[in-house]
Protein backbone atom coordinates (compact mmCIF):
# COMPACT_ATOMS: atom_id res chain seq x y z
CA UNK A 1 0.00 0.00 0.00
CA UNK A 2 1.08 3.38 -0.86
CA UNK A 3 0.66 6.09 1.38
CA UNK A 4 -0.16 9.53 0.26
CA UNK A 5 -0.42 12.51 1.80
CA UNK A 6 -4.27 12.83 1.70
CA UNK A 7 -4.50 9.13 3.29
CA UNK A 8 -3.45 10.87 6.54
CA UNK A 9 -5.54 14.09 5.83
CA UNK A 10 -8.51 12.10 5.90
CA UNK A 11 -8.38 11.66 9.95
CA UNK A 12 -8.37 15.33 10.46
CA UNK A 13 -12.32 15.58 10.53
CA UNK A 14 -12.46 12.52 12.55
CA UNK A 15 -9.52 13.55 15.12
CA UNK A 16 -11.31 16.63 15.46
CA UNK A 17 -14.73 15.35 16.48
CA UNK A 18 -13.20 13.03 18.91
CA UNK A 19 -11.39 16.00 20.81
CA UNK A 20 -14.46 18.18 21.04
CA UNK A 21 -16.07 15.14 22.35
CA UNK A 22 -13.72 14.66 24.71
CA UNK A 23 -13.28 18.48 25.82
CA UNK A 24 -17.45 18.20 26.42
CA UNK A 25 -16.86 15.23 28.60
CA UNK A 26 -14.19 17.10 30.58
CA UNK A 27 -16.59 19.70 31.09
CA UNK A 28 -19.39 17.82 32.14
CA UNK A 29 -16.98 16.23 35.17
CA UNK A 30 -15.83 19.08 35.62
CA UNK A 31 -19.22 20.84 36.42
CA UNK A 32 -20.18 17.09 38.16
CA UNK A 33 -17.00 18.06 40.47
CA UNK A 34 -18.36 21.38 41.36
CA UNK A 35 -22.05 20.35 42.49
CA UNK A 36 -20.77 17.20 44.26
CA UNK A 37 -18.25 19.39 46.26
CA UNK A 38 -21.86 21.87 46.83
CA UNK A 39 -23.84 18.56 48.25
CA UNK A 40 -21.15 16.94 50.09
CA UNK A 41 -20.54 20.21 51.84
CA UNK A 42 -23.65 20.56 53.11
CA UNK A 43 -24.61 17.16 53.28
CA UNK A 44 -21.69 14.18 54.25
CA UNK A 45 -23.59 11.01 52.61
CA UNK A 46 -21.66 7.86 51.74
CA UNK A 47 -23.28 7.65 48.60
CA UNK A 48 -21.19 10.89 47.50
CA UNK A 49 -18.19 9.63 48.81
CA UNK A 50 -19.08 6.77 46.41
CA UNK A 51 -19.75 9.38 43.50
CA UNK A 52 -16.01 10.94 44.08
CA UNK A 53 -14.26 7.67 43.99
CA UNK A 54 -16.21 7.14 40.68
CA UNK A 55 -15.31 10.63 39.32
CA UNK A 56 -11.96 10.74 40.15
CA UNK A 57 -11.80 7.52 37.80
CA UNK A 58 -13.63 8.66 35.32
CA UNK A 59 -11.34 11.81 35.30
CA UNK A 60 -8.19 9.91 34.91
CA UNK A 61 -9.59 7.98 31.53
CA UNK A 62 -10.64 11.62 29.86
CA UNK A 63 -7.33 12.77 30.42
CA UNK A 64 -5.82 9.47 29.05
CA UNK A 65 -8.06 9.44 26.26
CA UNK A 66 -7.19 12.95 25.52
CA UNK A 67 -3.48 12.27 25.72
CA UNK A 68 -3.77 9.72 23.25
CA UNK A 69 -6.19 11.26 20.99
CA UNK A 70 -3.86 14.46 20.52
CA UNK A 71 -0.54 12.87 20.67
CA UNK A 72 -2.17 10.08 17.67
CA UNK A 73 -3.57 13.71 15.70
CA UNK A 74 -0.09 15.07 16.24
CA UNK A 75 1.51 11.88 14.59
CA UNK A 76 -0.91 12.08 12.17
CA UNK A 77 0.28 15.35 10.99
CA UNK A 78 3.74 14.41 11.73
CA UNK A 79 3.26 11.31 8.93
CA UNK A 80 1.97 14.41 6.70
CA UNK A 81 5.51 16.07 6.98
CA UNK A 82 7.53 13.16 6.35
CA UNK A 83 5.28 12.45 3.37
CA UNK A 84 5.73 15.56 2.01
CA UNK A 85 10.13 15.18 2.86
CA UNK A 86 9.59 12.14 0.88
CA UNK A 87 10.11 9.89 3.95
CA UNK A 88 7.58 7.00 3.01
CA UNK A 89 8.73 4.67 5.09
CA UNK A 90 8.92 6.33 8.36
CA UNK A 91 5.48 8.27 7.47
CA UNK A 92 4.27 4.68 6.85
CA UNK A 93 4.95 3.43 10.42
CA UNK A 94 4.33 6.98 11.70
CA UNK A 95 0.68 7.14 10.56
CA UNK A 96 0.48 3.43 11.84
CA UNK A 97 1.48 4.76 15.23
CA UNK A 98 -1.03 7.71 14.80
CA UNK A 99 -3.80 5.21 14.08
CA UNK A 100 -3.01 2.88 16.70
CA UNK A 101 -3.02 5.61 19.22
CA UNK A 102 -6.48 6.60 18.19
CA UNK A 103 -7.09 3.21 18.63
CA UNK A 104 -6.09 3.47 22.27
CA UNK A 105 -8.00 6.77 22.71
CA UNK A 106 -10.94 5.18 21.96
CA UNK A 107 -10.62 2.00 24.11
CA UNK A 108 -9.66 4.41 26.92
CA UNK A 109 -12.95 5.94 26.43
CA UNK A 110 -14.84 2.65 25.86
CA UNK A 111 -13.51 1.93 29.96
CA UNK A 112 -14.83 5.70 30.79
CA UNK A 113 -18.20 4.95 29.58
CA UNK A 114 -18.40 1.78 31.83
CA UNK A 115 -17.29 3.75 34.99
CA UNK A 116 -20.01 6.75 33.86
CA UNK A 117 -22.73 3.40 34.03
CA UNK A 118 -21.34 2.75 37.73
CA UNK A 119 -22.41 6.65 38.65
CA UNK A 120 -25.51 6.00 37.25
CA UNK A 121 -25.84 3.07 39.28
CA UNK A 122 -25.11 4.76 42.34
CA UNK A 123 -27.52 7.41 41.40
CA UNK A 124 -30.23 4.84 40.97
CA UNK A 125 -29.74 3.21 43.95
CA UNK A 126 -30.10 6.28 46.40
CA UNK A 127 -33.25 7.45 44.24
CA UNK A 128 -34.72 3.86 44.82
CA UNK A 129 -33.60 4.20 48.95
CA UNK A 130 -35.58 7.85 48.94
CA UNK A 131 -38.57 5.93 46.92
CA UNK A 132 -39.00 3.14 49.79
CA UNK A 133 -38.45 5.51 52.73
CA UNK A 134 -40.98 7.40 51.44
CA UNK A 135 -43.24 4.62 51.27
CA UNK A 136 -42.80 3.82 54.54
CA UNK A 137 -43.79 7.12 56.00
CA UNK A 138 -46.87 6.92 53.87
CA UNK A 139 -47.97 3.82 55.37
CA UNK A 140 -46.46 4.41 58.95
Amino acid sequence: MELTLTTPALLFPAISLLLLAYTNRFLALASLIRNLKNQYAENKTPSLLGQITNIRKRIIQVRNMQACGIMGFLICVLSMWLLYNNQQRIAEYAFGLSLMLLMLSLLISFRETQISVKALEIELSDLEELIMEDKKERKG
